[in-house]
């Protein structure tokens, strides 16, 4: 876990990507797949912490690979019916996700599964403000933190229920900037006021 101190972010941060499946909301078991709005399950606190980071002035933007899609298990409707229904709930708290993007393919089918940059270009263009070192990748596996690292971002690697991390969680840890059991113990580090 983090060391207490100065925040590492404070005064330079300006966009957060976050991880979907094990960082916003239950991740499934390992295999298994979120497919439909009855199986997504949003975290605690999650609402909440994405509400402070938009009240901070911090662009909040989802990369979220759904390998599930190529194999048929759900589609891309699907994916983007969840989105809907998640900027809906988090609307209710205050909140809400500046763009959603997401990998349909399946492994080596393209430049957009993480740790590759497709998500990371596509959201550049639509915000060509967004630079590297103003900006911090939270996920839960060692994809998210590789991809983060790649780009030149800072990383923070979520815990979450260590029965359900993927393989290479330890690696992911030890790799990222930070780590913390959940993204509202992540918030509290990124806005947390320099001394």
């Amino acid at each position: 876990m983090a060391s207490p101190g100065n925040s590492a972010f404070a005064g330079t941060l300006r966009t957060v990507f976050l991880d979907r499946d094990g960082v916003i909301n239950e991740k499934m078991p390992e295999g298994s797949y979120v497919t439909s709005w009855q199986e997504f399950h949003i975290l605690p606190g999650v609402p909440a912490a994405i509400a402070r980071l938009n009240a901070a002035s911090l662009r909040v933007i989802v990369v979220s690979n759904q390998r599930g899609i190529s194999l048929g298990r759900y589609t891309v409707a699907d994916v983007e019916s969840i989105h809907n229904r998640l900027q809906n709930l988090l609307a209710e708290h205050g909140a809400h996700v500046d763009a959603y993007y997401f990998c349909p393919h399946d492994k080596k089918d393209c430049n957009c599964r993480k740790p590759l940059p497709g998500m990371f270009e596509e959201a550049r263009k639509a915000f060509p403000d967004i630079q590297p070192a103003t900006s911090v990748m939270i996920g839960d596996s060692h994809s998210d933190i590789e991809f983060g690292c790649r780009i030149g971002m800072r990383t923070i690697f979520i815990a979450g229920e260590v029965t359900r991390q993927k393989p290479g969680a330890d690696k992911a840890a030890a790799e990222a900037d930070m780590s913390f059991d959940s993204l509202p113990q992540a918030v509290d580090e990124l806005l947390r006021p320099a001394q």
